[in-house]
């Protein structure tokens, strides 16, 4: 919805953009008042959708600091700046964010400026621009890989091997931060497609003593947590059987998704029986614990679904997850797909 309220800015024309319960919850005044400072009209509910846009297909071009280390924010005037007359320019100054969109542009011909050190800097784009024609292939998103992942490196003895995972470098910090806690998986094969680099993941089981002698940092915060954002909830379940459990800081997005993500990953984990401490912008569970089979719920959040569908599979006994189905949002055959690779 953000990405296209960007693209539907540069036209003149009116359209509405509305979604589900979730969708509708979440704040886009985030790209409202970019857009509008470049020439779009927008109405909503208190900044909520559904959004009414009122393009023009004359864009005035932008400087514009980044308030919050968001990559859909950043593509959404990207895309706007397509159309604009002028230099459109993105100061980003929060620390990393994905970069797809700009990846997306140069493969298909759009120059793009870029100023970048230490995560901070800016990026720059001149409109109206022209595309080349060219094919593309979408590897496999490593977001929804990450709770197979996630599944075998957590279940002692297993082992799996995923092919063409999209391995944005902006995207594997999962990974690293699966490995600094002790887990083992590793990538192979990487190439570039289409501007993107892709390749093999290879997960195997480890036993909590092996995972203890290797286990590094256990506190996520500060400029990696736009890195890992989607994640998080995930990360919180796998900290519950990590040497020394899993500290979660500078996180308050999270409250901000289809779900107050902070509250039901703590709701979930205490009721499998992991201990854990909610403040605002985080949380710490202790590990490793022995999870059990509980009730949970996902509050309609596809990802909180999947997380705690991943945590039930090393509970102790059965559990019941309400409004599982929320999960096709984004992965509608998980479930099929998770019993295909999940042998007990």
């Amino acid at each position: 919805m953000r990405m296209l309220a960007g693209l539907l800015a540069g036209y003149d024309s009116r359209a509405v953009m509305t979604g589900d319960a979730s969708l509708c919850s979440r704040p886009m005044t985030r790209i409202i008042e970019p857009l509008e400072s470049m020439g779009a009209r927008f109405e909503s509910s208190d900044g909520l959708p559904p959004l009414h846009i009122k393009g023009t297909s004359t864009l005035r071009p932008l400087d514009y600091k980044l308030p919050v280390a968001s990559a859909q924010v950043k593509s959404a005037i990207l895309i706007a700046g397509l159309r604009a007359r002028g230099r459109t320019k993105i100061v980003e100054g929060l620390g990393v964010t994905r970069d797809h969109t700009e990846r997306m542009l140069l493969w298909f011909g759009v120059p793009l400026e870029f100023v970048s050190a230490n995560g901070r800097g800016h990026i720059a784009i001149d409109g109206p621009a022209t595309f080349q024609a060219k094919d593309i292939n979408i590897p496999g998103d490593i977001s929804s890989a990450s709770f197979l992942i996630a599944a075998a490196a957590m279940l002692v003895g297993s082992h799996l091997e995923l092919a063409q995972v999209g391995l944005n470098p902006t995207r594997t910090k999962f990974l690293s931060i699966l490995q600094a806690l002790g887990f083992s998986v590793r990538s192979s094969g990487v190439n570039m497609q289409c501007n993107e680099p892709a390749g093999q993941v290879i997960v195997s089981g480890t036993s909590a003593a092996e995972r203890q002698s290797r286990a590094g940092a256990n506190v996520l915060c500060g400029e990696l947590i736009p890195q890992v954002i989607d994640e998080l909830p995930l990360l919180a379940v796998i900290g519950s059987q990590s040497a020394g459990g899993l500290e979660i800081r500078d996180a308050g997005e999270l409250r901000l998704k289809e779900s107050d993500r902070i509250r039901a990953t703590v709701t979930n984990l205490r009721a499998m029986g992991a201990k854990v401490e909610e403040f605002e912008t985080g949380l710490t569970v202790a590990g490793p614990t022995q999870l059990h089979g509980a009730r949970l719920y996902s509050a309609g959040d596809h990802r909180i679904a999947m997380a705690f569908t991943i945590a039930a599979l090393i509970a102790d006994s059965e559990s019941e997850i309400d409004g599982a189905e929320c999960v096709n949002v984004s992965f509608p055959n998980f479930f099929e797909l998770l019993e295909s690779v999940a042998v007990r």
